[in-house]
């Protein structure tokens, strides 16, 4: 999978969802359809029927809604990768020299570095101590 373009895994994990979420659909449906099948009442049988008819439509809303969107993603994201591919490198790039030698200059050289160091922490702990006295 790590060679697969982007978009086709995408699309891929977007039929897998709208696979998952007819299938529940159907489970519902069927759940719906037993229940009116056991009420006792026309009222209570017509109203299992149309939650089972509601469920079934409202799943297959959801999932074209989300392969449409799936779609939309994959497509946006082949078309990003095209542009990329085609777009020209910058011309001047900086030399990687001149940046390790101005980060050398920066720094304090050895014995001054540790005495920084280990200054700070105790100042810390002299301030730590003065306020547990006080």
């Amino acid at each position: 999978m790590a060679d697969a373009d982007l978009d086709a895994v995408i699309r891929q994990l977007a039929k897998q969802q709208n696979k998952t979420i007819l299938a529940a659909a159907k489970k519902r449906k069927d759940r719906f359809n037993g229940l009116a099948m056991k009420a006792k009442d026309k009222d209570a049988k017509e109203r299992f029927k149309m939650l089972a008819r509601e469920a079934v439509e409202q799943a297959n809303a959801a999932a074209r809604r989300l392969l449409i969107s799936a779609d939309n993603v994959a497509d946006s994201y082949a078309r990003a990768m095209r542009q990329a591919a085609a777009a020209e490198l910058p011309k001047t790039i900086e030399k990687k020299a001149d940046k390790p030698a101005d980060a050398a200059a920066a720094k304090p050289s050895g014995k001054a570095a540790k005495k920084v160091t280990k200054q700070a922490p105790a100042k810390a702990a002299a301030k730590k101590a003065a306020k547990a006295k006080g």
